[in-house]
């Protein structure tokens, strides 16, 4: 069963004084969404942290294909390009909104909480879940696909089956709260069938492993550490693995 994140929201919440505005803005998720962006277009680094993955799919070096199923840490490649501090500086800030915040909870938190809520409605095709727990761009990229599908009357036939490897690997700072980005793999079953069950996407019977980045941002307004998370942006890479295989690791 799916949840959204008010459904835990706190009734009593703190609220700042606007004492600058003059005139119409954009809406808060907008205006953090375009810092973001700003932000990742102007950091090489972050790029290659969420596009590396992307590239390495659709390299044509046979060195690349012949070890594309071969699990690599991002950390490890980019660990040494990327600010280590910003990390830590990220945490500590996040401790100061949510005195009992630690990595290893929020790690925890990602596999039972956010992320089967959030990629469950995406396999589900459940726009209202989806909308509540992402930012209006990632949203609407989710989106499209899903409501495409609806229009023409297919359904979307995938399954999550197992969820792993989760990591903590970047942190920074923005202006509207503390930003945090994890990895982590799926192995998911993927089909569209039509009205007459037919497939026409996928297959049924092929059990697929995705690579995820996921950019997650903190409401520091939001006082629930459960209600408080969401999807700012992702990138994933996929390919097919062994269904025998994947059958002997769930039994």
């Amino acid at each position: 069963a799916l949840r959204k994140r008010v459904e835990v929201a706190d009734e009593e919440r703190s609220f700042a004084p606007d004492t600058e505005t003059l005139g119409l803005e954009l809406h808060k998720d907008s205006k953090f969404y375009q810092q973001w962006e700003n932000f990742k277009n102007n950091n090489q680094y972050v790029n290659k942290v969420l596009d590396w993955k992307i590239r390495y799919e659709e390299s044509d070096n046979a060195v690349v294909k012949a070890s594309r199923f071969v699990t690599e840490k991002v950390g490890s490649l980019f660990g040494n390009l990327f600010e280590k501090t910003e990390l830590s500086k990220t945490l500590t800030e996040i401790c100061k909104i949510d005195p009992n915040f630690t990595a290893q909870k929020f790690l925890e938190d990602c596999a039972n909480d956010i992320i089967p809520n959030i990629l469950e409605a995406m396999v589900r095709g459940d726009l209202d879940i989806l909308k509540d727990w992402c930012y209006e761009g990632v949203f609407n990229i989710l989106a499209t696909p899903i409501k495409q599908c609806k229009q023409l009357g297919y359904r979307l036939d995938s399954k999550i089956l197992d969820i792993e490897q989760i990591e903590l690997v970047m942190g920074k700072m923005m202006d509207q709260g503390p930003v945090l980005v994890i990895t982590f793999q799926s192995q998911q079953i993927m089909c569209v069938r039509d009205a007459k069950n037919n497939v026409l996407e996928g297959d049924p019977d092929k059990v697929m492993r995705v690579n995820y980045v996921w950019v997650l941002c903190r409401d520091p307004q939001e006082l629930n550490p459960k209600a408080a998370w969401r999807l700012l942006e992702l990138s994933k890479q996929r390919g097919a693995i062994n269904l025998s295989s994947c059958c002997l690791k769930l039994n």
